[in-house]
């Protein structure tokens, strides 16, 4: 088995900073000893949270980058009802909100900045970079959530209840064994207090809207940005990252699959490979 050793770092320390629909949880790890070669801001999935993310920051800090991550509205410590979206754009509003933070941190003011986004998350990113709400340097899509498997039922419901019931929640239809081939990770992630199976009319419908957008704005796309995602996802439409690879201009977008792996690549029993080829992007771009 191609195993990879987990770096250890001590427990994020976890600040708050005004969201749009409350308070934001912002975690930040210990910085590297010199100046960073950047910062990276993590963003997170659905019904999950920032503090999953420990491995990857461990990872990420190894390299010699700065990271905070931030558990989005209606999601971990975060404010607002579980699963629900406060109005369409607040996502992206919080965001720009901790980059904006970011930009002003002792210490991280002037270093290059690379949004890492999951799932949902990688959706936010993606909008945000679409809508050019704030200037980045780079940006890295984990299995983002371009598109989904509504059947026919759902497709109907979202066409009129996100109008007239948009903070209506319901269960977010996830199943967890799909979130990686390790045990390890599904039994630890159905065990996680701070996991939740809610999702709103509204954040339903955004999701689907946008990730159609992105396909549409994937030709125009200017960032430079790694998307990595896994060939045999249950949770998130694999095809539709596929599309917007092939719409996107190569110069400017590279890309993974990981064929045999499920939603969570970062997760994976055979994960080393994707921290490999990450490792080897951002330093092939920062690295001096």
């Amino acid at each position: 088995m191609n195993v990879i050793a987990r770096p250890s770092l001590p427990r994020p320390q976890v600040s708050g900073l005004q969201g749009e629909a409350g308070p934001l949880a912002v975690y930040d790890w210990l910085m590297p000893a010199s100046k960073p070669l950047g910062t990276v801001i993590v963003v997170h999935g659905l019904g999950e949270h920032a503090g999953r993310y420990g491995e990857v920051a461990a990872h990420l800090h190894q390299w010699g980058f700065a990271v905070r991550a931030y558990d989005q509205q209606g999601h971990g410590q975060s404010g607002g009802p579980r699963g629900d979206l406060l109005q369409p754009g607040s996502l992206q509003a919080d965001l720009c909100r901790v980059i904006d933070d970011t930009r002003q941190r002792p210490g991280l003011q002037g270093t290059p900045l690379t949004l890492l986004g999951h799932s949902m998350g990688g959706l936010v990113v993606a909008r945000t970079l679409a809508e050019q709400l704030r200037p980045v340097d780079a940006a890295v899509l984990s299995s983002p959530a371009l598109g989904a498997f509504p059947n026919l039922f759902q497709k109907m419901l979202l066409a009129t209840v996100p109008r007239v019931l948009p903070h209506l929640r319901v269960d977010n239809g996830l199943k967890a064994d799909f979130v990686s081939r390790d045990p390890d990770v599904v039994k630890a992630y159905k065990a996680d207090a701070l996991v939740h199976r809610r999702i709103s009319a509204g954040l339903a419908a955004w999701i689907l809207d946008n990730g159609e957008k992105t396909l549409h704005d994937a030709a125009k796309w200017e960032v430079p940005t790694l998307l990595l995602y896994a060939g045999q996802d249950k949770l998130v439409n694999a095809q539709a990252t596929s599309d917007f690879v092939n719409a996107a201009p190569q110069a400017v977008v590279q890309a993974q699959c990981f064929e045999a792996m499920y939603h969570e690549i970062f997760n994976d029993l055979y994960r080393a490979q994707v921290f490999t080829a990450l490792k080897r992007w951002l330093l092939a771009r920062f690295s001096v």
